[in-house]
């Protein structure tokens, strides 16, 4: 079983909404409780890599954000990372 820190492939080449959709769908199964535990423990470890990609991805994201910092004449002056809290 590969771990959180390690996707598989075909989780890596997945964009950040079709992770989210296809951890969406785990949830939704797994909550209706209509799985055999077998099939449950599987789709757990694999929502588990779905979640970590997704983080992975909006990390990514966040630090590709930039702040625009406008002058007093109304210019933008300069660009800074964005700080997230």
């Amino acid at each position: 079983m590969a771990s959180p820190a390690s996707p598989s492939p075909d989780i890596q080449a997945l964009s950040f909404e079709q992770a989210l959709a296809e951890l969406e769908k785990i949830v939704a199964e797994l909550e209706s409780g209509q799985a055999p535990l077998e099939r449950s423990i599987e789709m757990y470890e694999r929502g588990a890599l779905l979640k970590a990609h997704c983080e992975t991805r909006l990390q990514a994201a966040q630090m590709r954000v930039e702040k625009i910092v406008v002058g007093s004449g109304g210019d933008a002056v300069r660009a800074e990372s964005a700080e997230f809290s």
